[in-house]
């Protein structure tokens, strides 16, 4: 059979630019990469084409002639889905769609009985790689879908939710694809090749405005060692790229394997490695010597979860007071140049005014390298929705589209969710700031920084400075509010008149 599996083209740049990192989307190159050899699978990333998705999808299409579609969708791109779905069936009436992803996983019963259903064939529960599998080999005739654990089918026009698997054996599965199978290219975070890669699954800790758990429930799992070097050696050698970001939940867990891991990647000797990772504030904070060897190896950017200040904050988000251990992390990660990419989360039931500028004065005394801020978000089926909903805290319980953590859903006891949305744009960009780049992030990425701090920082604070004295800030923000909600609006798409 002929496969083609497909990520969205939508963006949230909540850090940068939407042009300024593209990256491979690892969960569907794995299941593609996990399909028996006997079928033709393609991968399309359509964040490599959001000038014109409609056209490349057709093209696609047209020329591949697939058994099966494929998409991958977040909460907030799955309104983008739909529309793909609907093209896919007007193109292809025979053709067969599956659905998996977050948003699949998390929502299939209401998705299954939803106006958007005629589109759907399959969707694929939680980790797709043998669910997908066994699909396709069912619609070969050599499987039986009634006995494909995590698998949702049709039958009389109505789903049937088979039971929920239990958890993959990662010992058993293949690498993902890289090679021509995937069909789309230039994946790049500034001017540099990246490549995405996972050495883990899972997370054990409890915040709870977090999904992850209902993917891979509260467990944590190992590739082993030399799988991952594997995948190094393959993106390093042959894909002749050296930045790499690591997809794991909190790699740091097993701090043990964390330094195992980084003694075999140091073995190797690989030449200017840039690894890029995500990692919790307790574990970095209480082990210095792994910190040290993950400097080593060439971990030069960790994206900590420091969420918040507030103690009460922390507690409602279920992170327990971890303020001391962003500190001490962050600390330990500057000591060995290691540059940090810090999370905040505004936006929870107590945050007035005041609290959203001393989250931001508090990152800047941190000396954070770049923030990645968002407004608390309701997740589906997350804890904290449960709450905020109960509270009457939640505004937009079914927009999802504005699920990305740029757009105020909720509102506060003292703020509504426009002040929110306001005041947290306004005080990012005045106590927070303009982005200045550390000398760790300088000597890193030379030519870029010097390109933003000799000559587009100025240039753009010029025309803002002259925008703002002939504007205001509140039209200005108008002016962003309105660049944001058309990103991830794409015209042609929309033609279709989901």
């Amino acid at each position: 059979m002929k496969i083609i599996l497909m990520s969205m083209p939508d963006v949230a740049p909540v850090i940068i630019h939407e042009m300024a990192i593209h990256i491979a989307n690892l969960g569907l190159a794995s299941i593609g990469g996990n399909i028996d050899d006997v079928h033709d699978v393609y991968i399309i990333d359509l964040v490599r084409k959001r000038s014109n998705v409609k056209k490349y999808i057709v093209s696609m299409l047209n020329k591949l002639k697939p058994d099966i579609v494929g998409l991958s969708a977040m909460s907030w791109q799955y309104d983008t889905c739909i529309k793909i779905m609907a093209l896919v069936k007007k193109i292809m009436p025979d053709v067969k769609i599956m659905l998996g992803g977050y948003h699949a996983t998390l929502m299939y019963k209401e998705i299954g009985k939803s106006k958007e259903s005629r589109f759907i064939d399959f969707i694929i529960r939680g980790e797709g790689e043998e669910a997908c599998r066994r699909l396709v080999n069912a619609l070969s005739g050599k499987d039986n879908l009634e006995d494909i654990p995590s698998l949702s089918f049709k039958s009389n026009g109505k789903f049937i939710h088979n039971p929920k698997g239990g958890l993959l054996d990662l010992s058993k599965l293949k690498l993902p694809i890289r090679d021509k199978r995937r069909l789309t290219r230039g994946y790049h975070i500034m001017n540099m090749k990246i490549e995405a890669m996972e050495t883990s699954r899972g997370c054990t800790r409890s915040c709870n405005f977090c999904s992850i758990r209902h993917m891979y429930g509260k467990s944590f799992r190992t590739f082993s060692i030399s799988r991952v070097l594997a995948d190094i050696d393959y993106i390093y050698y042959k894909l002749k790229t050296k930045w790499i970001f690591i997809t794991d939940d909190n790699l740091v867990l097993d701090t043990d394997r964390v330094m195992e891991l980084c003694d075999a990647i140091i073995a190797k000797k690989y030449e200017n490695l840039i690894l890029v990772v995500q990692a919790d504030c307790i574990s970095m904070s209480k082990n210095e010597q792994m910190v040290k060897k993950m400097a080593q190896a060439g971990f030069k950017s960790v994206f900590l979860g420091i969420e918040n200040v507030s103690a009460k904050n922390l507690k409602v988000a279920k992170k327990g007071n971890i303020v001391e251990a962003s500190k001490r992390a962050v600390y330990l990660c500057h000591k060995y140049d290691i540059m940090i990419i810090g999370g905040l989360v505004l936006g929870f039931p107590d945050d007035d005014e005041n609290s959203l500028i001393e989250n931001f004065e508090f990152f800047n005394s941190l000396n954070i390298d770049a923030a990645y801020c968002q407004l608390l978000t309701p997740y589906p089926k997350t804890g904290i929705r449960e709450s905020l909903m109960e509270q009457g805290l939640v505004t937009n319980p079914f927009d999802y589209k504005k699920y990305n953590g740029m757009w105020a859903n909720v509102r506060t006891r003292h703020l509504e969710a426009n002040e929110l949305q306001y005041l947290f744009w306004y005080h990012k960009q005045n106590v927070l700031g303009w982005w200045k780049p550390s000398p760790l992030v300088s000597r890193d990425g030379k030519l870029w920084t010097s390109i933003w701090k000799c000559s587009f920082k100025p240039v753009a604070k010029y025309f803002l400075d002259r925008k703002i004295r002939k504007l205001g800030w509140e039209r200005l923000y108008k002016e962003d509010v309105k660049h944001l909600e058309k990103m991830n609006l794409f015209e042609d798409l929309e033609e279709m008149g989901i």
